[in-house]
């Protein structure tokens, strides 16, 4: 199949609506061309089915385009028992080790088996890790998704997270940034403003991002962010994306979060268009809606020179897996997360 970049893509990564693809749907690929899409649990039913679909949804565009999935572990994974392994929020295993060696190595080893598991069934993205930093006042949407409440054990968890899923041929989504931590409010439903100082957050939510800035691809956070733009949330903010990609460095592919989240403001259409105007290089839309699929792709319109360059980047990252003892690794692995003792 060719390669997943070329001449003609949307600047859209797109959501289907059920566990294959509809007559519609095909068509409707076929002529937007998004760059890739993106899997939910309404996608997903046993993984001779999810092989189907994956293979169908690069068949509509006709290339080798990238499938990306939320499969942090815990409450947000798409693939879930009997067929695929449960795990551990983030921030619940990260407590279970004993020592920072042994966190970073279970973090990489609980990736490395997600990355086996996305991969048989060809999922190729996976929008992980959470880099954001779990305070006392963080919602709870996020907060045990997170790996920590400190920089520096996030910044070594989610470096570990994001090389186990490199290792598996699956390319690291880090998110949000510039960061989530701070919101208060579950931003699905509303708009958190975060009013801490530039300063304050430079020290600390930024500061994971800053220490990932070299990772393939990123996802915005719908968030305002007082110090820089105290009228638009970073995912529509040129000022914070012009932070994200000057102060903090990231230099990959950057995705906004699902424009559907009620956060922002306007139509999908409009959100959209903000998100691109604002230097987003991608459009993320996930429900499948085919009236917003449209509007999603009208407004986002065809990826831009720099960031077809980035893609090309991004996309060199997915490689072949090395052949692993996946038993050997998950009997590493629950030695190291062990079950705290009754006392």
């Amino acid at each position: 199949m060719p390669c997943a970049a070329g001449p003609g893509l949307s600047a859209a990564i797109l959501g289907c609506e059920d566990i294959a693809i509809s007559h519609y749907e095909k068509e409707f690929f076929r002529d937007a061309n998004p760059l890739g899409f993106i899997l939910f649990a309404r996608n997903v039913d046993s993984p001779d089915q999810l092989r189907r679909l994956t293979g169908e949804l690069r068949a509509s565009v006709g290339r080798d385009a990238p499938i990306l999935i939320d499969q942090e572990g815990g409450r947000v994974q798409r693939l879930r028992a009997p067929h695929w392994r449960e795990w551990l929020a983030p921030l619940d295993q990260v407590a279970r080790t004993a020592s920072p060696g042994a966190m970073e190595r279970a973090v990489w080893l609980r990736y490395r088996l997600i990355a086996a598991e996305l991969r048989a069934v060809g999922i190729d993205a996976n929008c992980a890790p959470c880099a954001d930093i779990a305070g006392p006042h963080t919602h709870p949407f996020l907060r045990n998704r997170c790996f920590g409440s400190d920089p520096q054990t996030v910044i070594r968890a989610a470096r570990a997270a994001a090389e186990g899923l490199r290792a598996g041929g699956v390319l690291a989504a880090v998110k949000h940034l510039p960061g989530h931590g701070r919101a208060t409010l579950d931003s699905h439903k509303q708009l958190p403003r975060v009013t801490a100082g530039m300063d304050e957050l430079t020290r600390t939510d930024f500061a994971p991002f800053a220490a990932l800035a070299d990772l393939p691809m990123a996802l915005t956070a719908h968030i305002i962010f007082e110090a820089i733009d105290p009228d638009r949330p970073a995912t529509a903010s040129a000022r914070v994306i012009a932070h994200i990609r000057e102060r903090i460095g990231f230099e990959g592919l950057l995705i906004s979060d699902d424009l559907s989240m009620q956060a922002l403001s306007g139509g999908i259409g409009a959100r959209a268009g903000a998100a691109i105007a604002a230097g987003c290089d991608i459009a993320l839309h996930c429900n499948a809606n085919r009236a917003e699929m449209v509007e999603t792709v009208s407004a986002a319109g065809p990826l831009g020179e720099a960031a077809a360059g980035r893609v090309a980047r991004a996309l060199q990252g997915r490689q072949e897996p090395q052949a692993i003892d996946t038993g050997l690794l998950e009997a590493e692995f629950e030695a190291l997360v062990k079950e705290p003792e009754r006392g």
